[in-house]
């Protein structure tokens, strides 16, 4: 499975911030559109990811307040990605080795989407259901080799 797979599931929806948008409006959005990250892009290039976990390191950072914070002095600024090749073992790896909840998935340039660990876990299951009804569907339709005394019911 590859992250392409992912993003057929999940939709074309992005959600971006520039990176001189002041924090307090990022967070908005976030709370909005109920959403854990923000691509920051900047004259059409990935330049950062804005998460939660960024984003209150920043408040606590500032004894609790946002005050006039930008989203470049808080973002991270070298954010992992992912092409749309990628496999999802890769991807899975790549997340638990940085602890990213995030990854940006880039063709070339162009940002396709973000995919989060959730996606990834909940692929990885659905991948893993499919494979075992196939399993099971396959052993109950086994077939009975004729003269196998212990194939036949026993009376």
């Amino acid at each position: 499975m590859k992250v392409v797979d992912i993003l057929r599931v999940k939709g074309g929806t992005l959600f971006t911030v520039s990176p001189d948008e002041p924090l307090k409006a990022s967070l908005a959005v976030m709370a909005e559109r109920d959403i854990g990250s923000l691509v920051v892009m900047e004259h059409g290039d990935l330049v950062g990811m804005l998460t939660f976990r960024e984003a209150i390191q920043a408040v606590v950072k500032n004894g609790g307040e946002v005050g006039a914070t930008i989203v470049r002095t808080v973002m991270d600024d070298a954010p992992l990605t992912c092409t749309p090749e990628t496999e999802i073992d890769e991807v899975r790896r790549m997340m638990l080795g940085r602890h990213a909840r995030y990854m940006p998935v880039l063709n070339g340039r162009t940002l396709m989407g973000v995919i989060s660990f959730y996606d990834v876990a909940k692929a990885v299951v659905d991948s893993q259901d499919f494979e075992n009804r196939m399993l099971k569907a396959y052993i109950r339709d086994w077939p009975v080799e004729e003269g196998n005394a212990e194939a036949e019911p026993k009376a």
